[in-house]
């Protein structure tokens, strides 16, 4: 057990690693606020969703 030990304290002590892009990993993608419409991800969602049911309905409904 001694020498997973080292190997485990070796292992993190290597220099030269890259660094994440950002602290935690998580990338900043816009800073300033923009002009244009404003719309909620969940209200993107439901249109999306609505239209891929839409298109489905007619597929069965009316098939070719």
């Amino acid at each position: 057990m001694k020498g997973w030990m080292v190997g485990m304290s070796v292992r993190k002590g290597k220099k030269g690693a890259p660094l994440p892009a950002s602290s935690a990993g998580l990338l900043r993608f816009f800073e300033d606020e923009t002009k244009g419409i404003k719309v909620r991800p969940e209200i993107v969602f439901a249109i999306a969703s609505g239209l891929i049911g839409i298109s489905i309905l007619i597929k069965i409904l009316f098939p070719i």
